[in-house]
């Protein structure tokens, strides 16, 4: 598809050539102002919710996620910290507002109207919360991190870091699994068990995270062109919700 790639870099050449050098981006209102801050907000809304809602679920996973990156992110694991603590705050942000808000948008949409009832074990929630979050908002986070700090994804160590941050999620997915597969799949019958298992096996973050990284470049190349831009997010989201409500499908029986 060279033919849309030619057109898409004429179009911002243009709009380059319009607005020269952009300013930093600021931060949207209600952005964390540090790891610490998103630590205790997650924390606050999993304190409000029910432990075996859907979003709680989820929520429980991340939380463990942040706190292990803010360990890192001083102990010279990181090359960039400066863009890796950003990048958390950024990305937490964006999950912050799906929270808050008062309709879920399209990729986050299968976990909020799903988040209770029968037929649905906990794994399929964290899952469907990595969906989204992956999938959506971190395409979303990295441009908005690199515009706010007046990086590009190609600058120096952004890329690196955010590899070795995929190293760090895979321990917690690892751990999500061995407990799923060690604890709940032996709890219920195993006729109920096998799809979900099917599931959680099939299922890689770091599969999710190459793919959001791609789709991260795309946007950035895609900044200020409308409305290609605003299509190719509107599918994406789309996508994304179809995949959560694919690993939420209930399994018949299950209570």
């Amino acid at each position: 598809m060279s033919w849309l790639s030619d057109l898409v870099a004429r179009m911002r050449s243009r709009v380059r050539t319009r607005l020269g050098r952009p300013p930093l981006e600021t931060p949207p209102r209600g952005q964390p102002t540090s790891i610490d801050d998103v630590v205790a907000q997650l924390t606050a809304i999993g304190q409000g919710l029910p432990p075996a809602d859907g979003v709680a679920e989820f929520n429980r996973m991340y939380l463990q996620v942040t706190e292990l990156v803010r360990d890192q992110v001083g102990g010279g694991y990181f090359v960039t910290p400066a863009f890796v603590t950003r990048l958390d705050l950024v990305f937490a942000g964006i999950y912050l507002d799906a929270v808050a808000a008062t309709a879920p948008g399209t990729a986050w949409a299968p976990l909020f109207e799903c988040r209770s009832g029968p037929g649905r074990l906990s794994i399929q929630y964290a899952l469907a919360g990595m969906n989204a979050h992956i999938n959506h908002d971190l395409p979303i986070a990295v441009g908005r991190t690199c515009r706010q700090l007046g990086l590009t994804p190609d600058s120096p160590g952004v890329a690196v870091d955010y590899a070795r941050i995929n190293g760090l999620l895979a321990t917690v997915e690892q751990q999500v699994r061995e407990s799923f597969l060690a604890g709940t799949a032996l709890d219920v019958d195993k006729g109920y068990a096998a799809p979900v298992v099917n599931l959680v096996c099939n299922w890689s973050i770091t599969a999710a995270r190459d793919a959001a990284w791609t789709n991260a470049k795309v946007l950035w190349e895609l900044h200020g062109v409308e409305p290609l831009r605003g299509d190719f997010l509107a599918t994406l989201s789309a996508g994304v919700g179809l995949a959560g409500r694919c690993l939420l499908a209930p399994v018949a029986g299950l209570p």
